[in-house]
């Protein structure tokens, strides 16, 4: 039983490995999902029913390192209690890195500004077996100044359609990206993205239509085309979801809410 009366609100960072789960939605049947596992486990703690809000939903395959809910609970608990007990009735694949008391009007997903987001990308004639599952991959050799070139097309205020999942809920395809950066090396690049919001597979669907840059079956031109045309039916395939991880939420300075930064492993890609 709850130790109050007096409902708290909690915000929490997590990440999670997201081959072990399927997406971070709750699904019928009893599938795995990040959400079931997370509510399970703080549900536990508070002795008490606890359900949470995600900043953003991640399909199955997409990796946290940062992903951010709110919960309401009249449980009191040292914060200790809300990580390392909840990180101890979690699955092998998610952990919680921090949990803190915020104002009740606080929304992880409404407050949030900003979405942060990093595929990582091998270029080699043979796929690395320790990565499968963790890392995207493609045997061509890939052309990263062009592919900085198309990237660097997304920057602003634009209508992603081109880039948009057939069954995307959003209300609308207009987002603006803040930054979109190619780095690393030939073999181990990554593209970040920051943004203030991210249409169903955008990220995918990015990362797709710039291995086709870089790889010479699209110009840096056609990619900046692509963008314009505003429609799915001539952009290339939504690519593997292996390599993409959310990498952090942005908010309101006021909001005392920040995620922890991105691990050294994540930081310049593998090479």
């Amino acid at each position: 039983m709850s130790d109050t009366s007096q409902t708290i609100r909690r915000a929490l960072t997590l990440s999670y490995d997201g081959s072990r789960f399927y997406g971070w939605q709750k699904q019928a049947g009893g599938l795995p999902t990040v959400q079931t596992a997370l509510e399970d486990a703080l549900s536990q703690i508070a002795g008490e029913r606890i359900h949470v809000t995600v900043a953003g939903r991640t399909d199955t395959g997409v990796h946290a390192t940062a992903q951010v809910v709110h919960f309401d609970t009249a449980a009191q608990r040292p914060e200790q209690a809300w990580v390392r007990g909840v990180n101890a009735r979690l699955p092998a694949g998610a952990a919680v890195w921090q949990v803190r008391q915020v104002a009740a009007d606080f929304h992880a997903r409404f407050d949030a500004f900003g979405r942060r987001y990093r595929y990582i990308l091998q270029s080699s004639p043979v796929r690395s077996p320790l990565l499968v599952g963790r890392a995207g991959w493609v045997h061509t050799p890939l052309d990263m100044d062009k592919m900085q070139q198309a990237a660097a097309c997304l920057i602003g205020e634009h209508d992603f359609s081109s880039f948009r999942a057939s069954g995307c809920q959003a209300k609308s395809p207009v987002k603006t990206l803040y930054s979109a950066r190619i780095g690393g090396s030939p073999e181990w690049l990554f593209l970040d993205l920051h943004g203030n919001a991210f249409l169903h597979h955008m990220v995918r669907n990015i990362m797709g239509a710039l291995v086709y840059v870089g790889n010479g079956r699209l110009s840096v031109e056609g990619f900046a085309a692509l963008l314009e045309e505003r429609s799915r039916l001539k952009a290339p395939p939504t690519f593997m979801p292996d390599g993409l991880y959310l990498t952090g939420i942005d908010y309101p300075p006021e909001s005392g809410m920040t995620t922890p930064p991105v691990p050294l492993w994540l930081d310049g890609g593998f090479g």
